[in-house]
């Protein structure tokens, strides 16, 4: 077991000193998470101190017999503890019951997660929820921040670098776009967006999540983002 995984285990057996380890020796990793949201009307500490509320959710929540890096699973979590902020309390405003929605989908996705040990599919999220595929489509594109731009996949994919947005000040107007664009696109092709670049899975977890071959995945993706980039160049 590396020295990082036997941390992690004392951690989440209640060792506060090996948590508190766990998180200086990361702070590089939720700094570079935290910059992703700079200008967004909250103090920079005050940023850092959530995506820390993140990490240290990532690590009581980690699976050590998983097989995955660590970093892979702690950056959506710092990176969720932010934007859940943001769309509560700060300047990213969504609407009652979207965010009402929004809420019993997550409740939905991790209750799942735990019964299925794998993300569940959209048929599997629709039927436990009540909602309309179009319906969960909608409400992970509403409830993502602005800074959608800057997630990465699980390979270290953006948007922003896959669809070649380099001006600074084209940022948030790329941003407004993109919502937009990506909810024109067909349904597979748009969740698969959205589980890869808003979800930052990787191909194998979206082609499960989604009912389809990892290769078609490649194939959806490679579509919806070839769609993207003519919508945003119109």
């Amino acid at each position: 077991m590396s020295e990082m995984f036997a941390l992690l285990e004392r951690a989440q057996g209640g060792d506060d000193e090996a948590c508190q380890q766990v998180l200086t020796e990361n702070s590089g990793l939720i700094w570079s998470i935290v910059k992703r949201y700079y200008g967004c009307g909250v103090e920079t500490d005050d940023l850092y101190q959530l995506g820390c509320i993140g990490f240290i959710k990532a690590v009581k929540g980690f699976d050590l017999n998983y097989g995955t890096q660590f970093s892979t699973y702690a950056v959506p979590k710092i990176s969720g503890e932010i934007r859940r902020f943001l769309r509560d309390d700060g300047a990213i405003k969504v609407g009652r019951t979207i965010r009402e929605k929004g809420q019993t989908l997550w409740s939905a996705r991790e209750k799942l997660r735990h019964q299925l040990g794998r993300e569940a599919h959209l048929s599997e999220l629709s039927e436990a929820t009540g909602m309309t595929v179009e319906e969960i489509a909608n409400i992970d594109l509403a409830t993502v921040a602005p800074e959608s731009l800057q997630q990465e996949t699980a390979e270290g994919l953006t948007l922003e670098s896959t669809l070649g947005t380099d001006a600074e000040e084209e940022r948030l107007v790329e941003s407004i776009a993109l919502r937009e664009a990506i909810d024109t696109l067909p349904e597979k092709e748009k969740m698969t967006i959205l589980l890869r670049f808003f979800k930052g899975l990787t191909q194998e977890q979206t082609a499960r999540i989604v009912g389809v071959s990892q290769v078609q995945i490649s194939r959806l993706e490679h579509r919806g983002l070839e769609k993207l980039r003519k919508l945003l160049a119109d």
